[in-house]
């Protein structure tokens, strides 16, 4: 795993091996990651990365929030329970020395804490639990999802957007569903 493009380009991050199923631990790969960023980068979105406040729910590695950093994003906000995710993010974010732009909350993602308005949301929850659209409504609920925020939804189908958002692309990747939606505040 790696960085795949911006400041950081190319500087590989904390080895994970396959996962950790028994810690839900997938990372996304570099195929998929790539892909994703060349549509967020692509213009449909407009610039939904440069300067804004991400929040990483189900943060894994940290290799999107992370990602985003490197292309040009101002802030992240990871959000994970698993001890073996947070050492790995912990790791990573010391790997790429940005302590600074970044905030590790170590917390189910169904139970934030009150938060500031995000612009891009990445939500990678555990495959086929339902926790997606939990984490979503927890984050809506607690403020941290900002006004016409961009939610990138990483499941093993293609998912419905929840009330109050609307969606906005659906892209197939393998085994790997990635939503687009907007929050329609």
């Amino acid at each position: 795993m790696r960085i795949i493009g911006g400041t950081h380009r190319g500087t590989a991050l904390t080895p994970v091996g396959k996962g950790d199923t028994g810690a839900h631990l997938r990372p996304t790969t570099d195929r998929v990651r790539e892909s994703l960023f060349n549509v967020l980068m692509g213009g449909r979105f407009g610039d939904p990365i440069t300067k804004v406040r991400v929040l990483d729910l189900f943060a894994g590695t940290g290799a999107l929030g992370l990602e985003a950093l490197s292309r040009g994003a101002s802030h992240v906000t990871f959000v994970d329970s698993g001890r073996m995710a947070q050492k790995l993010i912990r790791a990573n974010i010391a790997k790429l020395r940005r302590e600074a732009d970044t905030q590790l909350i170590a917390t189910d993602a169904t139970r934030l804490p009150e938060g500031e308005g995000c612009n891009l949301i990445f939500l990678d929850p555990p495959y086929g639990k339902g926790l997606g659209a939990k984490a979503l409504e927890a984050a809506k609920a607690k403020g941290w999802i900002a006004a016409e925020a961009l939610i990138v939804w990483e499941e093993s189908a293609a998912q419905i957007a929840p009330a109050g958002f609307t969606t906005l692309d659906q892209r197939r990747y393998g085994e790997t569903w990635i939503t687009f939606l907007r929050h329609s505040a």
